[in-house]
């Protein structure tokens, strides 16, 4: 898909692809003196990539060989064993939902606790908990919602977007679908998308920045932040984007249920009316979702029809907006 971007072929290199299988041709641009990094970071591989299922194999095929394919069935790839592994890839340390149920408390009695929850989403009886609102305290002792922007010195925002926590059940449900669906778009992102994505990190979205400073001629540079981005996803939009390849309607009903499920705080519930779940797991994949088809298909046809000269795009993210 990115075999012919606009860019120097002498400071452009290959870079196999994100996930398993057979690997697709991949437009890096490697720091100067940094020769083999994108490959280094590339077999770093998280225990998802070690363990995934011939089926999500075969799901990534489909999506590379054809890019129109929208996907009817894939809710059945999200078994007991996946849960399973999705559990063992959260964060074992984060603090509990308003299930107040943490890793450890979960893992007693997992087998049937995942099987239980298997049930759940199989059966359409599976309900998404809202995220619990916690505060945590500013310089000057006041208090303001974990993960809300605050103030940084000259009046630059620091912090996440995020300001919620979200149930550990459904950390767990939300793992395993980021799983399946990365098994689609890891194959349709393009090349100077870095935020969030596996095999991939900021030091690889500096790597470009770095060789395009150092080895072309550089007039401007351009940075640019969507303030409040994670807070203002269009709901509607949202699901439109990811219907572009999923068809599957359980699937889409899970997306919508924790968009909706809002912010517990003080006892009372806050619907999601707009931006993606608060502290979830999901949020980066939708972030990315979103902004594929808003800003990154945009900006790549930009520059190969109209921009004039040698253009290098690198599109990251805070490593502090992930959810876990």
């Amino acid at each position: 898909m990115h075999g012919h971007e606009k860019s120097d072929p002498a400071i452009v290199a290959m870079k196999p692809a994100n996930g398993g299988g057979q690997p697709r041709k991949e437009l890096v641009e490697p720091r100067a003196g940094a020769k083999g990094n994108a490959i280094e970071h590339s077999m770093r591989r998280t225990p998802s990539r070690e363990s995934m299922s011939h089926g999500l194999d075969r799901v990534r095929q489909a999506s590379q060989q054809r890019r129109d394919e929208k996907f009817t069935a894939l809710l059945h790839h999200i078994d007991v064993e996946l849960l399973g592994s999705a559990y063992g890839w959260l964060r074992k340390e984060a603090s509990a939902g308003v299930d107040r149920v943490t890793w450890a408390d979960y893992g007693e009695g997992l087998e049937d606790r995942l099987t239980d929850l298997h049930d759940r989403i199989h059966r359409g009886t599976y309900r998404a908990q809202p995220s619990r609102r916690v505060y945590i305290p500013k310089p000057d002792g006041r208090e303001r919602p974990l993960g809300e922007a605050g103030q940084g010195s000259g009046g630059v925002a620091v912090g996440i977007a995020r300001r919620g926590i979200a149930a550990l059940e459904d950390k767990i449900v939300q793992r395993a679908l980021v799983e399946v669906l990365n098994a689609i778009w890891e194959e349709d992102f393009l090349g100077f998308s870095y935020g969030f994505r596996p095999g991939r990190g900021q030091h690889d979205a500096l790597d470009a920045l770095a060789v395009g400073i150092d080895q072309r001629k550089v007039n401007w540079i351009l940075d640019a932040d969507i303030a409040g981005f994670f807070d203002a996803v269009n709901h509607d939009w949202l699901i439109k984007f990811v219907e572009h390849r999923v068809s599957d309607r359980r699937v889409v009903r899970l997306i919508r249920k924790w968009l909706k499920a809002g912010v517990m705080e003080d006892g009372r519930v806050t619907p999601g009316e707009v931006g993606t779940p608060q502290g979830a797991v999901i949020s980066p994949l939708l972030a990315n979702i979103y902004l594929h088809y808003v800003f990154d298909l945009w900006a790549d046809q930009w520059r190969k029809r109209h921009a004039h000269g040698d253009i290098i795009m690198v599109r990251g993210a805070c490593p502090c907006e992930g959810g876990g």
